[in-house]
């Protein structure tokens, strides 16, 4: 089997050829914002798989796999991704599903994940139903991309007195200098550039810094509205995925406080459970 976690960030692979796992790590594989460049990271890491296992890279092209990329949504994008690589039986998808069986395998709960993007998924009787991750432009609510986005926009209305927010201007004009060097850092960052200031705020929300506190809490909101439009009710198990979810575990509310659940594995691990399925489904005739 062969399983393929791509973000925005870096990308994990992974194969199972009987007991043993290989697994690697590889760059940013966003089909949104970089169609080509998420093809070729898919493609050298799975050279690279096939090189660590001492095996043609022809090899891993029939293995059951699944592909899941961030961005990679919608049927013709997925079919444009599936002419750019050889693979033969592969399920091509954007890389929440796999995120959303990493943390609840094949059991019904909720998911909340904030990396550089965000996105809220519902699982229940092996149905997932997915609100958000539509990316930084439109979307990705309480992600960092949207964490980050919104301190530096609070630190320019601080240069101009519209709101007080001195410790988080400290922070970020101690890196960017000025609020020119802000606007001039905001042009040509990319979303992870934009996502790297996320740590500060929750860090000040930690410390007890009022504009730390209330950027944060607006994203804990945000998170909280999310799982309600998805159905949660009280005691139904909520999982925190990706680099910032926990970091907004103490700002829930009580109840969903009182819900939260370790994931039970990562999205990686989660791409490997669906490419088991495509491989039992295949067996089956199914």
């Amino acid at each position: 089997m062969l399983a393929v976690d791509g973000g925005g960030t870096r990308s994990r692979f992974a194969q199972v050829v009987g007991p043993a796992r290989i697994s690697k790590e590889h760059g940013p594989a966003n089909a949104s914002t970089d169609f080509d460049g998420a093809a070729r990271c898919v493609a050298e890491g799975i050279a690279a798989l096939a090189k660590q296992a001492g095996t043609p890279v022809e090899a891993l092209y029939p293995v059951p796999a699944f592909v899941g990329l961030a961005g990679l949504f919608g049927a013709k994008t997925q079919q444009k991704f599936r002419e750019k690589l050889p693979l033969t039986r592969v399920h091509y998808d954007d890389d929440r599903r796999a995120a959303v069986r990493g943390a609840l395998g094949p059991g019904d709960g909720f998911v909340a994940h904030a990396g550089t993007g965000s996105f809220f998924a519902r699982q229940r009787d092996g149905a997932v139903t997915f609100s958000g991750g539509w990316g930084s432009i439109l979307g990705d609510e309480a992600s960092a991309y949207w964490l980050g986005r919104r301190a530096l926009a609070a630190v320019l209305r601080h240069v101009d007195g519209r709101v007080p927010c001195p410790g988080l201007a400290q922070e970020v004009l101690g890196a960017l200098r000025h609020a020119e060097g802000i606007v001039a850092f905001a042009r040509g960052a990319t979303p992870e550039d934009v996502a790297a200031f996320a740590q500060t705020v929750t860090a000040l929300a930690r410390a007890g810094d009022p504009m730390g506190r209330k950027l944060v809490l607006d994203g804990a909101a945000s998170i909280a509205q999310d799982l309600d439009r998805l159905g949660w009710q009280t005691g139904q198990a909520i999982c925190l995925t990706g680099g910032l979810a926990p970091q907004y575990a103490p700002f829930l509310p009580a109840p969903k406080r009182a819900a939260l659940a370790p994931p039970q594995a990562r999205p990686i691990d989660g791409a490997l459970a669906l490419a088991q399925q495509i491989r039992e489904d295949a067996n089956s005739g199914s």
